[in-house]
């Protein structure tokens, strides 16, 4: 496999998943992926993304009904 970017060699290893944003920071060690020898690009595959992005929709609905339970100060 070639990276995209630079051209170098991929191969095969883990890394962390990280993103920022929607309220929160997620953190997820040890994610299978393509990464760059030259470059340290990374690709993840279908099955990683789905099972991320599974992950992520999971932690919105959870969030988004925790603020419903709050409740709202006194006006």
């Amino acid at each position: 496999m070639e990276c995209y970017y630079c051209k170098g060699a991929m191969v095969r290893g883990k890394t962390t998943y990280t993103m920022n944003g929607r309220g929160y920071h997620l953190l997820i060690d040890e994610v299978p992926a393509w990464i760059c020898q030259q470059c340290g690009e990374v690709y993840f595959e279908g099955e990683e993304v789905d099972i991320i992005q599974d992950l992520i929709k999971t932690i919105d609905s959870k969030l988004a009904k925790a603020q419903l339970a709050k409740p709202k100060p006194p006006t």
